[in-house]
């Protein structure tokens, strides 16, 4: 067990109010885990939670003046979390500078055993042993939260773009569009995008698919998707948006995979899909033209809250003085 990380005494955490410090890149795919991390400890125990930005800067001097202004006037952290590799040298500077852990999302650049904790996909270590310090999960993090007592109506259909691991086939993305809402049961629809989808989707599925209403992601709130996963019965995906999968996932909601050509055939992402569908988590576009039916998945992914749970077991009961980075 790493040297920061002492067991929790269950009275002085219901007492205590924890202060974490999220440190973030700006990104929304990053700043999304750290937030779901943290809520998911919020739900388990108080929370006071401050977040520390780096977006726009450039260079290590930049990212650590920008991360120690951002500080100065906080009150004191007992955790640090970060997501981004630009925030990677930041949030070491700043955990050996409070005496407090770091927890890093997803497999960092610098050598993992830096930090006290990392939290990150299996398909990131290849699904390898992990060391004492990796807790690994299925899929990144997210804010979605699943309600299995909300009842669950209509469709939810979720459209990436060209990937490392992707490219893009507009006319049989909108005919699988088209036919899904024309003859599956979970209508009506609903559509949104991402930052990369190419320009002019939005307008083809407008005029080519009517039954979909459209959504752009630009004109939605943060809390869109994960209050429209929440309600939706099924959510179709296309196989680049991992992340995306993920998050409908943890929705409890039934997901299929909308067709996509794949670039490249063997990526530890595709083979974490993969994994997905020999399993029934989600259900490919192709099976569901043979059976016009979606698999329930066997139960919706709560990986957020079982990582902060690992993370209170994990934590000092009052803050620390002392403490040395181990280097």
């Amino acid at each position: 067990m790493p040297a920061r990380w002492h067991p929790c005494h269950a009275a002085d955490a219901v007492a205590h109010i924890l202060s974490i410090w999220l440190l973030g890149d700006g990104k929304p795919g990053h700043e999304n885990q750290a937030l779901g991390l943290a809520e998911a400890l919020a739900r388990l125990r108080p929370c006071a939670i401050e977040r520390i930005s780096v977006a726009g800067k450039r260079g290590l001097l930049s990212r650590l003046g920008a991360a120690l202004r951002a500080g100065a006037g906080l009150p004191k952290p007992e955790l640090i979390i970060a997501a981004g590799h630009a925030t990677h040298p930041a949030l070491l500077w700043l955990a050996h500078k409070h005496r407090v852990p770091s927890i890093v999302l997803m497999r960092p650049s610098l050598p993992v055993r830096w930090f006290d904790l990392c939290i990150a996909p299996a398909h990131d270590f290849n699904n390898a042993p992990a060391a004492a310090n990796v807790l690994t999960t299925m899929g990144a993090l997210n804010r979605v939260l699943a309600d299995p007592s909300a009842p669950r109506h209509g469709g939810l259909m979720l459209v990436g773009g060209p990937s490392a691991t992707h490219g893009w086939d507009e006319a049989g993305l909108l005919d699988a569009l088209a036919r899904i809402s024309g003859e599956a049961s979970g209508g009506p629809w609903q559509l949104t995008d991402s930052r990369r989808t190419p320009p002019g989707l939005l307008a083809q599925v407008r005029q080519q698919v009517p039954a979909v209403a459209v959504f752009p992601h630009a004109e939605t709130s943060g809390d869109w998707l994960p209050r429209g996963l929440a309600r939706a019965a099924e959510v179709w995906v296309t196989e680049d948006s991992v992340s995306m999968v993920y998050e409908a996932l943890s929705s409890g909601a039934r997901v299929g995979l909308l067709p996509v050509p794949r670039t490249k055939q063997d990526t530890r992402v595709l083979r974490g899909l993969g994994r997905l569908i020999d399993e029934g988590w989600v259900t490919p576009y192709e099976r569901w033209c043979q059976t016009r039916c979606l698999a329930a998945p066997p139960h919706p992914l709560q990986e957020a809250t079982r990582c902060a749970q690992a993370i209170l077991t994990r934590l000092p009961p009052a803050r620390p003085t002392g403490w040395k980075r181990p280097i």
